[in-house]
């Protein structure tokens, strides 16, 4: 079993920055890869970004250029820092991890980008 809490979400101004946190616990050591996923108001769920166990990483083209995400191993926590935001990226933010073939997620942190 692996737990996943999310915080640092909240109001931001467009073209402003945030920066998300997930901290894991439990079997963490059978993670192999960390996502982060988001859903807005009426849409799927889609995914943002993600990186495995070897530091490689995934970013959707939405927001490529904009977004970036890390982990720190010795903290167990998973981060994903977003710049110069946008309205449309407006959502429930949900860290998501992939370990020993199951899928765990955290519960959310609202992100709202408004003026």
């Amino acid at each position: 079993q692996v737990r996943l809490v999310e915080s640092g979400g909240g109001l931001v101004q467009p073209g402003g920055s945030l920066g998300l946190s997930c901290a894991a616990s439990g079997s963490i050591f059978t993670i192999t890869v960390r996502r982060w996923y988001r859903q807005a108001p009426g849409k799927e769920r889609e995914l943002v970004a993600s990186i495995t166990s070897d530091g490689s990483t995934y970013y959707a083209d939405s927001v490529k250029g904009r977004f970036a995400i890390s982990r720190d191993s010795a903290r167990n926590t998973l981060y994903l820092r977003m710049n110069s935001l946008k309205a449309e990226d407006t959502a429930v933010y949900y860290c998501n991890v992939l370990g020993s073939g199951i899928n765990y997620w955290g519960k959310g942190t609202l992100v709202t980008v408004s003026s």
